[in-house]
């Protein structure tokens, strides 16, 4: 009976909010017919920004000044009314009275909506209450809301919904704002930095015949005009260093690239790169100058130079530290590859201490391995690790001294890799070397090797300088600055997967109500299921046999939250709602198959009355959620993915 209660409340505020809906086309229709239509207006002279008037009220005081900005909030008191109009930099209060506006412009602005944008002229002062606040003399409407904005005191909360309409993000969430506007000082200050040392920015291809730079799949796309096919590019590198071939000395630039890859909480397949390339230095010379650049954005953005990132305080104002990727498995893993003679000896170790390792595999790979294993997540504060194996470094200069390991760093903070940095390989004989080890690596199996690029080998055998180059994740650096727990919460934008169109405008619906797909949600209590059609997940199937399975309790849960387990390739946990006011947490061994971004939102099955067990995927009260491996002839599916508007707790037969 409750549940019924529910899903008739659920369809009354779905029906209230059309109803609104359309009262706010009605107004508009009403403005038009009377000659007031704001859509006319084209432009509107601002004076001054919110915080500008309350930073300088000495001096403005009883001035007249002019802001335009989004009506967040109104209360109408019979002749006078307050509202708050929000603009770029924040909010102020609006005193309007129907004496000062006249009869006409007050019974208007009494019809305006909550969302409305509004022009507001008049004079500064401060209310009885001590709030900075315009008397206004004139009050214009500039642009109609024909939508709800969400819930004030809750805003928008759905995750999905928040990176979908990014837009309504930014108007409801200040520290969204404040996170976008600290990403656009984090790029003014390093093109600032980069400017006073006399880097120049340049601008180079996005779409290539051959990706290279870096190891990653790239994009491919085809080019009418010339019949060909392209990629977009995956690094800024080999283009760069051309430019050191022709005499540029010290280049730089920021730009998108992109990478055919999975999405969680620190890769986004297209991302902000800065790379940059200095003439007649080497890795130390990057690594000086990556010291000097985050210490210098640092103060830049926050202050500061001790960052504070989730649990971890780190302190840029002292010397990085430099350890070599020997001696940082030494350190963590307390094994010294020096002694290590060769690769049937590396892969030995590999199998001693379960790291998964593929037959292509050299020393120098596993020596990457065991650092991923045992070393990362030690790297807090800031660390420069240098040395790394050629097999890994395709593009580096060789040590002299040893000519297994190149002469390349990676910069570490919060346990990330910040920054990849070289002294770069200008041996035209030895980059082609380089490039065909690449091409029987990716013959091999290795989708991310590099390919020969015989125009960038032909710009070195012309000259290439001793060169040093780094290059930056701009996003994570964002991250870092704004203590941002994903890049999604750094990208405007980000990746998503397309929504079908009925199914985008019934979010965009719900998310208009009060910020949550799942509390605007409509649909019947159960949903029909073939069982016939469902197959268990290998993973599950020695624990759970069909005739147990085909007689569950099915019941549609809500992904909330979802975060990959540490040291566990397998393992993701789960945040779940299930239509109770007590979420749920579980373990799934379902990683190979899904990112914990591409989970977060969904709506999904869970079987509630399974017997408790030890077993992935079923807490103590016997919840398995990733028990469907197959539906309807759709082999993969590893979640049975169900759509939206199936709400929390209703069951399956």
């Amino acid at each position: 009976m409750a549940e019924q209660n529910n899903q008739q409340k659920k369809g009354g505020q779905q029906q209230d909010a059309n109803q609104l809906i359309q009262v706010r086309y009605d107004k508009l229709h009403e403005l038009q017919a009377n000659g007031k239509n704001p859509f006319e207006i084209t432009k509107y002279d601002v004076t001054h920004h919110s915080t500008d008037i309350k930073d300088n009220f000495e001096s403005l005081e009883g001035h007249e000044v002019t802001v335009a900005g989004r009506m967040m909030f109104k209360r109408v008191m019979g002749k006078a009314s307050f509202c708050n109009v929000q603009d770029l930099k924040g909010r102020i209060q609006a005193y309007v009275a129907r004496d000062e506006i006249g009869e006409e412009s007050y019974a208007d602005f009494k019809k305006y909506d909550v969302g409305d944008i509004l022009g507001i002229k008049g004079k500064v002062f401060k209310t009885q209450t001590g709030e900075i606040s315009i008397h206004a003399q004139e009050v214009t409407l500039l642009s109609k809301s024909l939508q709800i904005l969400p819930e004030k005191y809750h805003g928008l909360t759905d995750t999905d919904a928040r990176y979908r309409q990014r837009y309504v993000d930014l108007i409801m969430n200040e520290d969204v704002k404040d996170t976008f506007v600290k990403r656009s000082k984090v790029i003014s200050s390093i093109r600032r930095y980069l400017d006073g040392q006399g880097f120049m920015e340049v601008e180079t291809p996005m779409l290539v015949s051959n990706a290279g730079g870096a190891s990653a799949r790239p994009f491919e796309t085809h080019f009418n005009a010339l019949n060909e096919d392209l990629k977009l590019r995956i690094s800024l590198e080999l283009y760069l260093k051309r430019l050191i071939v022709g005499g540029m000395e010290r280049v730089y630039e920021i730009g998108r690239v992109f990478r055919n890859e999975g999405l969680d909480t620190r890769h986004n397949p297209e991302f902000t790169l800065m790379e940059l390339y200095q003439a007649y230095t080497d890795y130390h010379g990057m690594m000086d100058l990556t010291e000097n650049l985050y210490r210098y954005i640092a103060k830049e953005v926050t202050g500061s130079e001790i960052l504070t990132y989730g649990e971890h305080t780190m302190d840029l104002s002292k010397p990085f530290e430099r350890i070599t990727m020997v001696d940082a498995v030494k350190k963590y893993a307390n094994i010294d590859f020096n002694e290590v003679p060769d690769t049937a000896a590396a892969k030995k170790l590999a199998e001693e201490h379960h790291i998964e390792y593929e037959e292509r595999h050299e020393k120098g790979d596993i020596l990457n391995l065991f650092f991923e294993e045992y070393v990362e997540e030690h790297l807090i504060q800031p660390t420069f690790v240098m040395d790394h194996p050629i097999e890994i470094s395709p593009l580096t200069k060789m040590k002299p001294e040893d000519p297994n390991y190149v002469e390349r760093f990676e910069f570490f903070m919060n346990g990330w890799e910040m920054a990849n940095a070289y002294s770069e390989l200008n041996d035209p004989e030895d980059q082609r070397r380089r490039f065909e080890a690449q091409e029987k690596a990716f013959a091999a199996g290795d989708e991310e090797a590099n390919h020969t690029d015989e125009d960038f080998l032909n710009a070195l055998a012309i000259g290439m300088p001793p060169t040093g180059g780094i290059g930056f994740g701009i996003d994570r650096m964002v991250m870092m600055m704004t203590n941002s727990p994903a890049i999604r919460d750094v990208l405007l934008f980000p990746t998503m997967k397309t929504l079908d169109p009925k199914k985008a405008e019934n979010k965009a619906e719900k998310a208009a109500v009060n910020g949550s797909a799942e509390d605007a949600t409509v649909s019947a209590p159960s949903v029909q299921i073939d069982l016939s059609k469902v197959k268990i997940e290998p993973l599950f199937a020695d624990d759970v046999d069909f005739e147990t399975f085909s007689k569950s309790d099915f019941r549609v849960v809500k992904i909330e939250a979802c975060e990959a387990v540490p040291k566990s390739k397998k393992l993701l946990k789960f945040t779940l709602n299930d239509g109770t006011d007590r979420k749920r947490t579980i373990l799934s061994g379902i990683h190979e198959y899904y990112e914990p971004e591409e989970l977060v939102g969904k709506t999904c099955v869970a079987i509630t009355n399974l017997p408790p067990r030890k077993m992935m995927g079923i807490d103590s009260e016997g919840m398995l959620i990733s028990a469907v491996y197959e539906y309807d002839g759709r082999e993969g599916l590893n979640l049975l993915m169900l759509d939206d508007s199936i709400p929390a707790g209703a069951k399956l037969y």
